[in-house]
């Protein structure tokens, strides 16, 4: 290899007065990103993947497709993923049995949450005595997370308590998490779009994030504006297409800080009343935005390789936030128990159709990252949908799971699948595992792969 693919390839970050970001794959680092060899001499990308939980179920007549196979119809809560639809598998038949009481009585949300990734039961206790089982996503990370800056990157956008009582005698911990680390210890996900940006891009000693965040606060800096002399001296290197992929990386990142700069500068201004002290205050009056920034940040982690490893909560275990900005003023939890209200129902698959239109946002950005002959979004797999069938009967089977990305080929995409009823949802983490290069004989209550995802 040249000196001069020698120096670019060890040039994995832009580095600057207290900062340190990472790059995309580039033509011009004779690989990058992509590793792997096959017999060709043809580099793979990394696989990453990602789990998406959104609180309370489905309206599930609504959400499951009456065909099965290629020839399906998406239902009208699934349409805004008809862009998607190749890149696309619904799974139907699929169960999360331990979120089921097995004798404990009420406390269906807080087992939806913590047994979303684990299938495994939870110790009903509201003490410090916590205890349900390892997730799929940490499971992951202990094989593949030293690869990469970052084991795993836990994303919210609801806080919630680790301690006390929230669902009849369960413990808070279990409503606010779906990733545990070790059956006892959750890994607490971070709702500040903010914090997360500053959290992907530190570098240097101890401490040095912060200040040099004041001090470009201060200034009114971007961050890029400590990165230009090392941004340069890498343009110089690349070649045409390759300074082309960086200019356009380079906008995307001070586009999102604009972002949460202005969320920011509402916050001062005191143009944000709303009392919900469960999300930071400049988002309260926006999830949208809020949500979408979440986003672009888990895109961000994957496309540099800083994480491979993503957890997104889209509301915590039996989460109450309501939705005014699509004709929603209800908390979710209590319409999910509609009880067949047909205005309850109404509000419900709204509710349902905007988590997946948010769903829609993610796969639109990553098929805008390009890897190599294909995209972010061939080498990605995400598993949407939650541990409650239906809200209303709080059944833990026939749950809502979809399944997008192509993991590198392995997954056929445009596709509903049956499979039969009570089959676990553990089994398509397996696989997922598999496909990540971080295989587990078994999880939770696992049965085996799922079978027919090619």
């Amino acid at each position: 290899m040249s000196s001069k693919k020698n120096r670019i390839h060890r040039r994995a970050v832009l580095r600057g007065l207290g900062t340190a970001l990472a790059l995309p794959w580039f033509e011009s680092l004779g690989g990058g990103l992509l590793r792997n060899a096959g017999a060709d001499g043809a580099k793979a990308a990394p696989q990453r993947m990602a789990f998406l939980f959104i609180p309370s179920g489905a309206h599930m007549p609504e959400w499951t497709p009456k065909e099965a196979g290629t020839s399906y119809k998406l239902p009208w809560i699934l349409e805004p993923l008809a862009p998607h639809r190749d890149h696309l598998t619904v799974l139907s038949g699929l169960a999360q049995d331990q979120a089921r009481a097995h004798g404990d009585g009420p406390g269906d949300h807080a087992r939806c949450a913590s047994v979303f990734l684990t299938g495994a039961h939870p110790v009903k206790t509201k003490g410090a005595d916590i205890r349900v089982g390892v997730s799929v996503d940490q499971a992951g990370a202990r094989k593949i997370g030293h690869h990469t800056r970052f084991p795993s990157l836990e994303l919210g956008i609801e806080r919630g308590r680790q301690s006390g009582n929230c669902d009849s005698g369960y413990s808070c911990a279990y409503s606010s998490n779906i990733s545990w680390r070790t059956p006892t210890l959750p890994m607490k996900h971070e709702v500040d779009p903010r914090l997360v940006f500053e959290r992907l891009f530190r570098g240097g000693k101890p401490g040095e994030t912060r200040e040099a965040r004041e001090r470009r606060m201060r200034r009114r800096k971007s961050i890029l504006d400590f990165l230009g002399e090392d941004a340069a001296r890498l343009r110089k290197d690349l070649g045409g297409s390759d300074r082309m992929k960086l200019d356009e990386y380079l906008v995307g990142v001070r586009e999102l800080e604009q972002r949460l700069e202005k969320a920011e500068q509402k916050r001062a201004r005191g143009e944000d009343p709303t009392a919900d002290f469960t999300v930071p205050r400049g988002y309260r009056s926006n999830r949208t935005a809020h949500i979408r920034l979440m986003c672009d940040l888990m895109v961000l982690a994957f496309q540099t390789d800083t994480t491979r490893i993503s957890t997104f909560m889209l509301g915590n275990g039996g989460s109450n936030l309501s939705y005014p900005f699509i004709g929603v003023p209800q908390g979710h939890h209590g319409i999910s128990h509609h009880g067949k209200n047909p205005q309850k129902i109404a509000g419900i698959r709204k509710i349902n159709r905007y988590h997946v239109e948010q769903l829609a946002y993610l796969l639109e950005r990553m098929k805008s990252v390009k890897e190599g002959d294909g995209t972010l979004l061939d080498n990605v797999m995400i598993c949407y949908g939650s541990a409650i069938g239906d809200g209303n009967r709080h059944n833990h089977d026939n749950l809502p799971i979809v399944l997008a990305g192509k993991g590198g080929g392995a997954i056929k995409g445009g596709q509903h699948r049956r499979y039969k009823r009570w089959t676990p949802l553990n089994n398509l983490y397996l696989s997922m595992l598999d496909l990540v290069g971080a295989p587990h004989e078994s999880l939770g209550d696992s049965t085996g792969r799922l079978p027919n995802l090619g």
